[in-house]
């Protein structure tokens, strides 16, 4: 027999809460992303990007802490589909569309660095033992940009 206490008289008759329901996350595709990627790529000399198989999504009702993801088509689900690697760049609408320019391409570049020189669908991670330097290679990017755009 279970003895009532009163934590357990407290957890019985206490009525359970409602949540709250989350608004549903909505993608849309970007061609104003698309556009400043491939401008990216193309000025940056960024030719390991196949700009066919990249793709820009806008998201809203995103409850994320970031300003836009990446995501891979990993190789088994290209084999089961027969098709190429691809990469959706997701930026939050939230929270990209609200930066200037400058900073909108530094979000883009920083995504851009995940993407492997091999282009095979998979990521590359911010840390990994004993290879180059994730956050490195973005200042590398972001210096040749900053170059760029003096140069205009």
């Amino acid at each position: 027999m279970q003895r009532f206490t009163k934590y357990n008289l407290r957890v019985q008759l206490k009525p359970k809460r409602k949540k709250a329901k989350a608004a549903r996350i909505d993608w849309q595709p970007a061609p104003d992303v698309d556009k400043r990627i491939k401008y990216l790529s193309k000025n940056l000399d960024l030719d390991w990007l196949k700009n066919d198989s990249l793709h820009g999504f806008r998201s809203t009702n995103s409850k994320t802490r970031a300003y836009a993801r990446i995501w891979g088509l990993p190789r088994i689900w290209q084999k089961a589909l027969q098709a190429e690697a691809s990469y959706i760049i997701e930026v939050i609408s939230e929270k990209y569309d609200r930066l200037p320019e400058k900073e909108r391409d530094k979000v883009l570049l920083h995504e851009i660095v995940h993407i492997p020189k091999n282009f095979s669908g998979s990521l590359v991670p911010h840390y990994r033992k004993g290879k180059r330097n994730f956050h490195k290679q973005v200042e590398v990017l972001l210096n040749e940009y900053r170059k760029h755009r003096k140069g205009k």
